[in-house]
């Protein structure tokens, strides 16, 4: 009988080390080592068979690019995140924190699906009479819907094969396990073997799979960070659970944007989608208030406009404090130091608190400017102008660069009833907006100087 070998795997990249080591050797990640038992190399047959299948070599010029087919899954907001649909063959990772949302928009997404198409929902973590409350609840047709409670990977597989479903939704990845290691379910590699059965799996057969993966304390994907690599499309959910409001947002996609943005609204029907997401996250709005301006951020091919807010008050200790919701910390303290330079601006003996109201999390460079005069309008205690948008990045010698897509961000809130607007100057249109008076700026500066007027 062979002898039981013992490895340590990281949960970050998934390498193997013959011993325990306070530092991953391959992704210098910390304390990430797991105990694991390796499976011997011929323990599955199927791998042999995968290995004896060869290809022949081809010139790219003679490959046919064709046009991948999509399926609608009958939630627009979904349709938007995953480029346009579900495509053959693809596998779709989902994550998020517990009780987000992600089984409720499957239900109701495989719900939709399954009146033209065959589907099947194989839970891991749940029992028949649960999912089926939940379709209740949720007003969906549970006959189009057909279940399996399964977490063992081959009668998985095996149900896969029988049934010959389009689309099949995996409720987790963490859960499941294979006979062929000796792990517990939801090591790293029971989940890198399991997750890598089911890729072979949809690529064979062309179901489009769908896999619910849990997140650890920090906001990400448990598990081997190689099982990111290894699906199409990566999801992940936010949203804060005292809101109602959820968002997906597509961290990877071979198949569409990355970035793209999905609005949701948590209803006692399920997830609803939300076309209109910047009147949600302006629906509290008051331009008479110190320290808020209204940015116009784009997230994939959707303009967006959010409410920055800002505090300025003094400093109660020896270090002034700078907390960011929603918005980069360490850029929080460049834009000061720049607005200090350059407009004399200074925050030194004072503490900075900034939010993105909604929850949303902005990263894009295009929020630097209204950042500032958040700040300078708290500091100043006066209101910004009436029904005034903002964006543009600003450099560290005080200038104010253009931003990507520039046009739609104008055109988006003068829909939403914006009269002002203060933009780079290479984002100046060069055909006027109707209702929307453009003030273009090369210099911080000149920027903080017509908010004085």
């Amino acid at each position: 009988m062979a002898k039981i070998k013992t490895v340590y795997s990281c949960t970050e990249c998934g390498g193997q080390s013959p011993k325990w080591q306070g530092q991953c050797p391959h992704c210098q990640s910390w304390n990430t080592l797991v105990e694991t038992v390796q499976a011997p190399a011929s323990a599955n047959p199927r791998f042999q068979a995968w290995a004896d299948t060869t290809s022949q070599v081809q010139v790219l010029s003679e490959v046919e690019a064709v046009e991948v087919p999509r399926e609608p899954s009958g939630i627009g907001e979904l349709d938007r995140v995953l480029g346009g649909g579900l495509v053959r063959g693809a596998v779709i990772l989902i994550g998020g924190d517990p009780g987000i949302g992600k089984s409720t928009l499957l239900l109701q997404a495989l719900s939709e699906v399954g009146a033209r198409r065959k589907v099947l929902y194989v839970s891991g973590e749940e029992s028949p009479q649960q999912i089926a409350l939940r379709a209740s609840r949720l007003a969906v047709d549970p006959a189009r819907v057909r279940f399996l409670a399964e977490i063992r990977l081959e009668a998985i597989l095996a149900t896969l094969k029988q049934e010959a479903p389009e689309v099949a939704v995996i409720d987790s990845i963490q859960t499941l396990y294979t006979e062929q290691v000796t792990s517990a379910p939801g090591s790293v590699s029971q989940v890198r073997e399991c997750a890598a059965q089911l890729t072979r799996m949809a690529k064979q057969t062309g179901t489009t799979i769908l896999l619910v993966g849990h997140v650890t304390k920090e906001g990400s994907l448990a598990g081997p960070r190689v099982l990111e690599h290894m699906v199409d499309t990566v999801l992940y959910f936010e949203g804060e659970s005292h809101s109602s409001h959820r968002m997906i947002r597509a961290i990877k996609n071979r198949f569409g944007a990355v970035n793209e943005l999905g609005v949701f609204a948590m209803t006692d029907k399920g997830l609803k989608g939300v076309s209109n997401p910047s009147a949600i996250f302006l629906s509290s709005y008051r331009d008479d208030v110190a320290g808020s301006c209204v940015l116009v951020t784009q997230e994939g091919t959707r303009p967006l406009l959010v409410e920055v807010q800002a505090l300025v008050d003094d400093a109660h200790g020896f270090q002034p404090k700078r907390l960011t919701v929603g918005l980069e910390q360490n850029r929080l303290a460049m834009l000061l130091a720049v607005a200090h330079r350059h407009a004399t601006v200074a925050c030194f003996d004072q503490d900075v608190f900034l939010n993105a109201v909604g929850g949303v999390k902005i990263s894009e460079p295009a929020a630097d400017l209204a950042v500032i005069l958040a700040i300078v309008s708290s500091l100043r205690n006066r209101p910004l102008p009436e029904k005034l948008v903002v964006f543009g990045e600003v450099g560290l010698a005080g200038e104010v660069r253009p931003v990507s897509r520039g046009q739609e961000r104008l055109k988006e809130a003068a829909k939403l009833g914006f009269t002002r607007a203060i933009v780079p100057t290479a984002n100046r249109p060069r055909q006027p907006i109707e209702g929307l008076e453009i003030v273009a700026v090369d210099r911080l500066a000149d920027a903080i100087d017509y908010c004085k007027a």
